[in-house]
């Protein structure tokens, strides 16, 4: 499968709203409760700067799967730090989609001068947890009970890696 990976556009901000508002719909990887509109993407898209990249992998013209960096915490102690989210398309999981957009987010953040990565992770979320194992992310942590979603608690894994 040949995937290409490059900076988003405003042309994907549909694309990456079907995936992301599947992952609401679908699974706990976010706690969004309600899915997003056009409207909120392209307004959460306008915060994306080059500072805090979004990143698409594309295969065949197609978008299926996406990848940013964002602030890990508002306040100036922890703009050295910054937080990622990956979605995969539920038709391209398993395909090592993940893995590309993750290894171009570390390669970003590290060119970026940031000092540590953070990844929030469901718990229960074996893949999303191998994956950032893979890239040498160590455990740091958890919440427990932390969200209510799909009518049960949900607790939280950080994860981290020093760039």
């Amino acid at each position: 499968m040949n995937i290409s990976i490059r900076r988003a556009t405003p042309k994907d901000i549909e694309s990456i709203t079907k995936i992301y508002n599947d992952a609401i719909s679908n699974s706990t990887a976010t706690f969004d409760l309600e899915e997003k509109t056009l409207e909120d993407r392209k307004q959460w898209f306008q915060e994306h700067d080059d500072r805090y990249p979004i990143i698409v992998a594309e295969y065949d013209g197609t978008i299926v799967g996406y990848g940013c960096l964002s602030s890990f915490r508002p306040k100036r102690a922890y703009e050295s730090s910054v937080e990622h989210s990956v979605y995969i398309h539920k038709d391209f999981r398993g395909k090592g989609i993940g893995s590309s957009l993750l290894g171009e987010l570390i390669k970003l953040a590290s060119e970026l001068k940031y000092h540590v990565m953070v990844a929030v992770i469901t718990e229960g979320n074996e893949d999303s947890i191998r994956l950032h194992k893979k890239f040498n992310f160590k455990y740091a942590g958890a919440l427990k009970e932390i969200g209510y979603k799909f009518n049960q608690w949900q607790s939280i894994v950080f994860y981290q890696l020093f760039l």
